[in-house]
């Protein structure tokens, strides 16, 4: 197996893809579609790292998966398929985050808000196959009710469960979001072997530190993870997040972002004048 991090900083993401060295299958997880929120504009120049890097390499990608749908930034997964194929893959409660936000966008019975924008679902104890390679699906909701893990061999894909070691853990306050079960699910991918490589899908530079970070392990996150290490009871961890999450501002592009994610990274479909528009809802999230 090899794993090729993006780093965008722009939105702090981490993209990653994921190959089978026997067989040249490849997985592209989390990818990002630029957005200018200025200008109302996308640009693909992050995605398309991803798809020169798959097109030099000679590899075959077979899945884009998601982790969640992403309240940062817009997801390059429609770009990507549409230049070099592959299934776009989500959990299966994607549908409950579409049921959410269909409601506060006002979109109406037209949109469908059963996950059939996506290729494939996924669910907890599921698989797939890369070339030789195994992708094991834990669900691991609480920052979303639609969050997963991807565990592919000694490696363990979080989305945005946790953050590196001296950052923490994820936000709980959006529509689906639960302390408790963000808790629950943290300890499930602790409960992964000690030596399990974890990867995060954003990194913000904790106080203190002056690079960027998105790999560490198991054993790392139990004994020094800020807001969730080996110790840290439930109550605490919910007390903790909760008074937290009131102090933070709301992400810079969720409204965009949240409309295109639920659609597998289209976006809406153009008007009579051949213009797609976003929705600005007033004082509803």
């Amino acid at each position: 197996m090899k794993i090729e991090p993006f780093f965008d900083e722009a939105t702090w993401t981490v993209s990653y893809v994921v190959a089978c060295t026997q067989t040249g299958a490849a997985a592209i997880i989390d990818p990002v579609l630029d957005f200018n929120p200025n200008a109302g504009r996308t640009t693909p120049a992050s995605a398309q790292k991803l798809i020169d890097y798959i097109r030099a390499t000679g590899l075959r990608l077979t899945w884009i998966l998601e982790t969640h749908a992403h309240a940062d930034h817009l997801s390059g997964a429609a770009y990507i398929k549409a230049a070099l194929g592959g299934d776009i893959v989500i959990g299966a409660n994607i549908s409950k985050v579409q049921d959410t936000f269909a409601k506060i966008y006002n979109l109406g019975p037209a949109f469908p808000t059963d996950g059939s924008q996506f290729d494939k679902l996924v669910s907890d104890g599921g698989t797939l196959a890369l070339g030789n390679l195994k992708i094991n699906v834990l669900h691991t909701p609480g920052h979303t009710p639609a969050c997963v893990t991807y565990v592919i061999g000694d490696a363990a894909f979080v989305g945005d469960t946790m953050f590196m070691p001296d950052y923490g853990t994820a936000r709980t306050d959006f529509p689906g979001g639960d302390a408790a079960t963000l808790y629950r699910s943290i300890r499930r991918v602790l409960d992964l072997p000690p030596t399990t490589r974890l990867f995060m899908c954003h990194d913000y530079k904790a106080p203190g530190r002056d690079v960027y970070a998105w790999e560490t392990t198991v054993a790392a996150q139990r004994k020094f993870n800020v807001h969730a290490h080996d110790g840290i009871s439930e109550a605490e961890f919910v007390a903790m997040r909760t008074a937290r999450d009131k102090t933070l501002d709301m992400p810079r592009l969720l409204l965009p972002a949240i409309q295109v994610n639920i659609r597998a990274g289209h976006l809406p479909e153009p008007e009579a004048n051949g213009v797609s528009y976003l929705k600005l809802p007033v004082n509803a999230v």
